[in-house]
């Protein structure tokens, strides 16, 4: 297992067409601080095309900014507007290509994850969250847009799912865990 950088930049987004949030967070050691959040703001953009170009532009600028050495990024969640869906996913696919053309890796988390790994509930609120982050990256003013934090959140999500350098294996299952050790049979 290959031990996992101690000191990072993780970017991450919140898509959406109308605001899209993104966070950074550097981490140290096993400490965590915030960097930035804040939101791109496009309701008053007309043209759907336009959106996503500026999407795009504003993950590449964010990149060549703060210089992340991941992304992390929230998975569109099924709804019952085909059409909001499509253009969710759309946001999220050039956010990803941003990312792409700067050769950052990037991961997918579920909102649920998300939320759970912020606060312990897949089913928490974004206000939940946010109290979560505040509490977790000290800070105090909760922002306008709590895509802001969402796309904290992702970022925060990404390094609480990394395993530390030199970190216990993970097992599917108790038959995998008995194979690696029988010692512990009954």
């Amino acid at each position: 297992m290959s031990a996992i950088a101690t000191d990072k930049i993780v970017l991450g987004i919140d898509p959406g067409t109308n605001v899209m949030g993104y966070g950074i967070i550097h981490v140290k050691g096993t400490k965590m601080e915030l960097v930035v959040m804040g939101v791109l703001r496009l309701e008053k953009v007309g043209d759907h095309a336009l959106k996503l170009q500026k999407i795009f532009d504003c993950v590449v600028s964010l990149i060549e900014q703060y210089k992340p050495d991941e992304m992390s990024i929230e998975a569109p969640f099924f709804g019952k507007n085909v059409q909001s869906m499509l253009k969710l996913g759309r946001a999220q696919g050039v956010a990803i290509a941003g990312a792409l053309s700067r050769n950052l890796p990037i991961q997918e988390y579920s909102p649920k994850k998300i939320k759970q790994s912020i606060t312990g509930s897949g089913n928490a609120s974004k206000e939940q969250v946010a109290a979560m982050l505040k509490s977790l990256l000290n800070f105090k003013e909760t922002p306008e847009f709590l895509d802001a934090t969402d796309g904290l959140a992702a970022a925060v999500c990404h390094h609480f799912q990394r395993k530390p350098a030199g970190g216990k294996k993970e097992y599917t299952g108790w038959k995998a865990f008995l194979a690696d050790n029988p010692n512990k049979k009954a």
